[in-house]
């Protein structure tokens, strides 16, 4: 089995849930506690973070696992989806998890794998964990896939656990209320493990506090301390509100004896993108004209992306925009600015949303723009259209700035 057969077996195995949307969701524990009991529990053989919420989540473990190999610590990384390798998900002090690792662990579970109809999520998860147990990390970033509660990542007891944020996304899943997405992502707070919530909210923050109370969780807002704000390599606007989660949540580490020197915060926040790849975060990929992308795509993170973008200096706006099926258009289609120009692309994957039924909604939001075949080619569309002291914005989806990256 070569690296390139092995994951194009996962993904074949159960829909994926990136690819697939919401038929690949399983809301159920118990093939991964299965999976774990086969491994022989490689989530207990590590220190652990567990971060979870709507937007952000990526940001701060990138931000975290920076700043904990800065102070030496050898640094496991799980995140999703991933942009172009699906190695980039499992990562240790920055580095990818080799091909052969991949395909040796596919080869010698796949009997288990198929007996027990693992998702393409859980073997991800199984994988991780079993790479961070043999490689003896001494702390591993863990980011939820979807929600919390009944994620497969869920069943590690972390030194901390962090929800970022809340806001309405993957309602058709977790919920269409705010205090019931909260409740989903409460579902990562432990017994006696103290928990740190990203953004006070009203609606959520009465679910969070009954929650911690309830199992004896010590809780802390980052909104209730301000730190100053540090420079970094990451510079969209959203990544403040991230910097002070991480902040907060590297004080109560402190506390707990996890030595982290000033050095090593301000040191990892500056260098993010080197220590750890992170990629598609506000990313400019060209200059003359200027190019940025941003994997944004719900109604809060594209505000945000959209008002900074709205605050650079440009001739003409270029907007090379492609989303998924399940996005709700009414929500975020009125977000973007009318003045652009447009180039409507569907990303390779079946969650894609046909480019002209997405022009067909956008027009009706006064955004005028063309249809492309593919992402590639709305892009270099954008980029002969474009003037020197223009600037291209690609965004929509992940999969939209993977295809560009």
């Amino acid at each position: 089995m070569t690296y390139q057969t092995a994951i194009e077996w996962m993904f074949e195995q159960l829909p994926m849930y990136q690819r697939q949307g919401q038929t690949a969701y399983k809301a159920d524990l118990h093939n991964i506690i299965r999976l774990t009991a086969h491994l022989h529990h490689p989530e207990k053989k590590f220190h652990s973070i567990h971060i979870a919420g709507t937007n952000g989540k990526g940001s701060v473990c990138h931000m975290l696992a920076s700043i904990f190999q800065e102070a030496g610590y050898k640094t496991g990384l799980h995140t999703s989806p991933h942009l172009k390798d699906f190695r980039e998900r499992i990562k240790i002090n920055g580095k990818m998890i080799s091909e052969q690792e991949v395909t040796h662990f596919i080869e010698e579970h796949k009997v288990f794998f198929k007996k027990h109809s693992c998702s393409f999520f859980e073997m991800s998860v199984g994988m991780a964990f079993d790479y961070f147990a043999r490689e003896k990390v001494d702390i591993a970033l863990i980011e939820t896939g979807l929600g919390g509660r009944l994620d497969s990542t869920n069943i590690i007891h972390p030194e901390l656990s962090i929800i970022t944020n809340i806001g309405f996304d993957h309602m058709a899943i977790l919920g269409d209320t705010l205090p019931q997405i909260a409740f989903e992502k409460a579902g990562i707070i432990k017994p006696h493990t103290p928990v740190v919530i990203g953004q006070k909210n009203t609606e959520t923050t009465p679910i969070f506090l009954k929650k911690a109370a309830a199992i004896e969780a010590p809780l802390y807002f980052a909104q209730e301390e301000r730190y100053p704000h540090y420079p970094s390599d990451l510079t969209g606007a959203y990544q403040k509100e991230n910097q002070q989660t991480v902040l907060r949540s590297i004080a109560v580490l402190q506390k707990m004896g996890w030595k982290i020197p000033q050095r090593a915060i301000e040191k990892g926040l500056l260098q993010v993108i080197p220590n750890t790849g992170l990629n598609g975060r506000w990313q400019i990929i060209g200059e003359n004209p200027k190019i940025i992308c941003d994997t944004g795509h719900n109604k809060e993170g594209l505000s945000i992306v959209l008002t900074q973008l709205q605050k650079e200096s440009y001739t003409q706006l270029h907007i090379v925009l492609g989303v998924v099926a399940d996005k709700k258009l009414d929500d975020i289609l009125p977000l973007f600015p009318k003045e652009a120009t447009y180039y409507f692309a569907k990303a390779v994957v079946p969650r894609g949303l046909p480019a002209d039924q997405l022009a067909a909604q956008a027009r009706l939001q006064g955004l005028k723009g063309k249809v492309f075949s593919s992402v590639q080619e709305a892009f270099t569309a954008a980029k002969t259209s474009a003037s020197p002291k223009d600037l291209i914005f690609v965004g929509g989806s992940t999969f939209t700035v993977a295809e560009v990256i």
